[in-house]
């Protein structure tokens, strides 16, 4: 049974992205507007129903639990010592955070972004094989031993539960839920 960790609860946002088109990274934007029930205004994978290509696909009709994708910066840094560099947006992701273990983070738990956004994490994002064609070998970095935490290294997905709009330099304030689940992969 996973235990409750000595999470940081506060955090900052680093960077904040979006893209109307399916491409594997996204483009760095000055802010972004996360819309209640949708996710990211303008963004591709917004939207109350599954907006993933595959998933879309087989079953059209499932909630849509991959609104937003954050990942912690750190992260980066992990992958340039292995010799990969990325950055913001790289990997496809909406939000990109400093100082929170996202992936560690139970099920359910609220992260406050900026002013009056709220995300709640509903997974952890599963590298895919386009990580390889991103950067050749880059996917088995992100992929981690289950021993030594979560299974993945490539952010966390979540659904808005709250609008507002999400800006670099905003704070990222956490607010764990009652009991400790670990998320899921989607």
């Amino acid at each position: 049974m996973p235990q409750r960790h000595n999470l940081s609860l506060k955090g900052r946002v680093v960077a904040v992205a979006a893209d109307p088109g399916h491409h594997f990274s996204k483009p760095i934007q000055d802010r972004i507007v996360l819309v209640e029930g949708y996710g990211v205004e303008g963004d591709a994978h917004g939207g109350p129903f599954v907006r993933h290509r595959y998933l879309a696909r087989r079953r059209p009709r499932l909630p849509n639990l991959r609104q937003v994708h954050l990942i912690s910066s750190e992260l980066f840094a992990f992958l340039l010592g292995t010799g990969f560099e990325v950055g913001a947006g790289d990997l496809g992701e909406n939000i990109s955070t400093a100082g929170l273990d996202l992936e560690r983070m139970p099920l359910g738990t609220l992260i406050e972004l900026g002013p009056s956004a709220v995300v709640e994490l509903t997974g952890l994002r599963t590298p895919c094989v386009l990580i390889d064609r991103f950067q050749a070998g880059l996917r088995r970095h992100v992929l981690a031993p289950a021993e030594t935490g979560p299974p993945f290294k490539s952010g966390v997905l979540g659904v808005v539960r709250a609008g507002g709009t999400v800006a670099a330099g905003d704070t990222a304030r956490v607010r764990p839920p009652a009991s400790f689940r670990a998320l899921p992969a989607l």
